[in-house]
């Protein structure tokens, strides 16, 4: 599915990347801790998180993830904007919380980039 159909699906606003509309995503990681979005996520994955700052687009650009969905409304600080401008990562905010969010984006097609997480925290290849 297009990052412009996840728009659709999400009634969300794209606050940078309106170039990168077209970009193909199959799967999603959902965390508002960077430190399991280090753990967990996969290269090519769509970001969910209510994280608004520079952090996030860091972690972001680190794992190689496509795009990022901020959720609950918020926008993303000036700084953070900046930098995913710079990085040429999108950005795109929509007013659902992350349950939502993500519920609409698994009953559309997008399936989590891992399925479960074993023993200890850490990822079994699943």
């Amino acid at each position: 599915m297009t990052l412009l159909e996840i728009v659709q699906i999400l009634e969300a606003e794209v606050i940078i990347g309106h170039d990168k509309l077209g970009i193909e995503l199959k799967t999603a990681f959902a965390a508002d801790l960077m430190s399991d979005v280090l753990a967990f996520a996969r290269s090519g994955c769509l970001l969910i998180t209510g994280l608004t700052t520079a952090q996030s687009v860091r972690t972001a650009f680190a794992l190689d993830i496509a795009a990022i969905v901020i959720c609950r409304g918020k926008m993303p600080q000036e700084q953070a904007i900046e930098i995913a401008k710079d990085l040429h990562i999108p950005i795109i905010r929509t007013k659902y919380i992350m349950f939502e969010t993500c519920g609409y984006l698994y009953r559309a097609g997008i399936r989590g980039c891992i399925r479960e997480v074993c023993a200890g925290d850490r990822y079994c290849g699943v």
